[in-house]
C-alpha cells in the first residue's frame, strides 16, 4: 500500500474531527465527500455523513453500522485510529 499523499492526509484529519466542535458535522461531511469522489466510501455512507453535517455532536459511524452501509469503511476507520 502506497503512502497518503498530503491532501489524502488533510482528509483523514478532517474526517476525524471531535464531535462537538462547531462546524464540525460539515467538516467531516466535505471529508467524506473526498473519499467519495475517490471511490473509497460508497453512496449510501455518504448520505449517513450528510444526514449527520448539521448536527456537530452526531458520530456517524454508529448509523453507518446500524444501516449496514459501509462495512469496508468502518474497518479503514478503525485501522486509521490505530
Amino acid at each position: 500500500m502506497t503512502e497518503p499523499d498530503q491532501e489524502t492526509t488533510e482528509q483523514w484529519a478532517l474526517i476525524n474531527t471531535p464531535l462537538g466542535e462547531p462546524w464540525s458535522g460539515r467538516t467531516r461531511y466535505a471529508a467524506a465527500m473526498y473519499f467519495y469522489k475517490r471511490g473509497e466510501l460508497s453512496a449510501e455512507a455518504l448520505e449517513v455523513y450528510r444526514l449527520c453535517s448539521r448536527l456537530d455532536s452526531e458520530d456517524p459511524l454508529p448509523i453507518i453500522r446500524e444501516r449496514g452501509v459501509g462495512s469496508e469503511w468502518l474497518v479503514r476507520m478503525e485501522k486509521q485510529k490505530q
